[in-house]
């Protein structure tokens, strides 16, 4: 089976949590989805930089990379930054990747947005909150 590449990117951060909420996630995305090669990024602070884990990927067997920022919203690192790390032009967001057996697909996902999920999400850990203070 072929795989697709997946970075997942974070910003990064002096607390070892921030590191650690990127990594886990990341697991649990290779756990439940074995379509995908996930690799963790860092825009700054931890490792691996963006940079490194690209260059992970170009040794890798896969057919596409798709590159996921852990991101709420757009900011400098969205708009700017990871494409230009990506090598894309500022509002696109496919283009290739230059792996070591030629170039394949490169597609850059945007950050969470206003999702639903992350709504339930934040209900919950509000019910969270009032029951351990109740």
């Amino acid at each position: 089976m072929s795989q697709k590449g997946l970075l997942l990117v974070g910003h990064g951060s002096k607390l070892s949590y921030n590191q650690e909420l990127i990594e886990k996630t990341a697991a649990h995305i290779a756990d439940q989805h074995p379509e995908y090669l996930v690799r963790p990024g860092f825009m700054s602070m931890n490792t691996p930089t963006v940079e490194d884990a690209l260059n992970l990927f170009k040794e890798d067997e896969i057919e596409m990379l798709v590159v996921v920022p852990l991101f709420l919203a757009k900011g400098i690192h969205i708009v700017k930054d990871i494409p230009a790390l990506l090598g894309l032009p500022e509002g696109e967001n496919k283009g290739t990747f230059a792996h070591n057996n030629g170039e394949i697909p490169l597609v850059y996902a945007g950050p969470i947005g206003p999702d639903p999920l992350l709504a339930d999400l934040m209900v919950k850990n509000a019910e969270d909150a009032i029951n351990a203070n109740v």
